[in-house]
């Protein structure tokens, strides 16, 4: 049991129903970015376009995906989830299904922005009732939901890919949009936020020992406070860098497939490399955020980042060396998407961390805006280097060098930069409790606490 803010009883047993109903979701979603890449060849040639023209559908997902997230948050704290959810849950069908019935580029742009509009509400729906609902296991939570999108893709994509090579990908788009809305809406009634003031049982030991590991804020931002801090912005442009190289792999993976003849090169079970790689690839992407979010708990949330960061960076730069051989882009390809995934978990907890939980929905959503920048880099951005070097090593270089950037700042430049923040604010904090003591006492001595009694009793 914990309390709400008028001393009441509030069960918090039923949190992990609610957790699993966030698995749930983000698993019927994850198609929607990460199955992309098995349409990419048949809608060029359908359409009659170029890759970069239709990577550049992806990141208009993408972009109406993490630009509405802020607008999400708040409408969530406003609302409640579940009616955002549900919502949510007619755009993501009508998403897939729209591109199915779409014969133009336009059709397909439109598509995957209510996509994205409908992915985006899910999303910041869900992982903001894993913030609020367990700030005791907050890495954990959060990134088992998180994974739960990155994961979602590897039990669909074999049938996805079988119905594109049997009946077209037209039927797979409007099926799986059919199936991925209906799983949406029927688990958005399981979803809701903490009631006010409620306070998860036992929580302040809990949070002593945590702040060990992880320092929790004394405060609570507002959104517009958070952006007048800087240590948001050195968090937004490693989110960014990092966020670069995993969507570009989710967004050009078979087009690089393609390019080595890895997806007619069979290795298994009739499987190719390509498909292998998308089976191992979104199975470790999923592991990986709850992985790195329990992981970030005991370590710390920057220790992990690094760590996190300089793995994927290594395994991109042994990627642009060995991606000729089917059995090194499979495993490297695996482990990049292992490590690529932390960012899910990582990057939320931080904020609720710094920031505090209150605002962390919106907040967080503000954050998540910096995959949307990522993503212009990641889909025409590297179709056109790629275009220009007539190779795909430029862009694995630059991706390389933009991850093992990011594991620097996290621990020489973030870490120490939120260490002082958080210090600050428990001065700030003292200081306050303080004047409001000294301000308390100084009106009994005056007795300005008695007036209306004693004027009361005066003839």
């Amino acid at each position: 049991m914990g309390l709400n803010d008028r001393g009441d009883p509030v069960a918090n047993s039923s949190r992990w129903i609610k957790l699993i109903a966030c698995v749930v979701a983000m698993m019927a979603i994850a198609n929607l970015q990460y199955a992309f890449t098995l349409f990419t060849e048949s809608l060029t040639r359908s359409l009659n376009a170029s890759l970069p023209q239709v990577s550049f559908g992806f990141s208009l997902f993408v972009i109406a995906q993490t630009a509405l997230v802020p607008i999400t948050g708040y409408l969530v704290d406003k609302f409640g989830p579940r009616i955002i959810v549900s919502i949510a849950g007619l755009f993501v069908g009508a998403s897939w299904i729209w591109a199915g019935l779409g014969h133009s580029l336009a059709e397909l742009y439109i598509a995957n922005v209510i996509g994205g509009i409908g992915a985006g509400a899910v999303y910041g729906s869900t992982i903001g009732i894993a913030l609020k609902w367990f700030p005791d296991r907050r890495g954990l939570c959060s990134g088992l939901v998180a994974g739960s999108f990155g994961f979602g893709t590897a039990l669909t994509f074999l049938p996805i890919t079988w119905m594109i090579n049997s009946s077209g990908y037209r039927a797979a788009f409007i099926t799986f949009g059919l199936i991925q809305g209906v799983v949406v809406i029927a688990a958005a009634p399981f979803m809701t936020m903490p009631p006010a003031g409620w306070i998860l049982e036992g929580w302040e030991i809990a949070k002593l020992k945590l702040q060990a590991k992880v320092p929790q804020s004394s405060r609570n931002y507002t959104p517009r406070e958070m952006l007048k801090t800087s240590s948001f912005y050195v968090l937004y442009t490693m989110m960014a860098l990092v966020a670069f190289s995993g969507l570009m792999f989710a967004a050009q993976l078979q087009p690089i497939a393609k390019t080595y003849s890895l997806d007619s090169y069979v290795m298994l079970g009739g499987l190719t490399a390509f498909n292998l790689a998308m089976l191992l690839d979104r199975t470790m992407n999923g592991l990986a955020r709850p992985f790195f979010g329990w992981i970030s708990d005991y370590i710390g949330r920057y220790e992990t980042m690094a760590l996190a960061f300089t793995l994927e960076g290594l395994a991109i730069a042994a990627l642009s060396l060995l991606v000729e051989t089917p059995i090194w882009f499979v495993l490297l390809t695996g482990l990049i998407f292992f490590a690529w995934g932390d960012i899910y978990s990582l990057f939320p907890s931080a904020i609720a961390d710094i920031y505090g939980p209150k605002y962390a929905t919106t907040n967080y959503g503000i954050q998540y805006t910096s995959k949307g920048l990522a993503s212009l880099l990641a889909g025409p951005g590297a179709a056109f280097l790629k275009a220009a070097s007539d190779s795909w090593l430029p862009v694995m270089w630059i991706m390389a060098a933009c991850n093992l950037l990011a594991a620097i700042m996290a621990i020489f430049w973030m870490k120490p930069m939120v260490k002082r923040l958080l210090k600050l604010n428990a001065m700030t904090a003292t200081e306050e409790a303080g004047s409001d003591i000294i301000e308390t006492m100084a009106r009994d001595v005056t007795g300005e606490g008695l007036a209306p009694a004693v004027a009361h009793e005066q003839p």
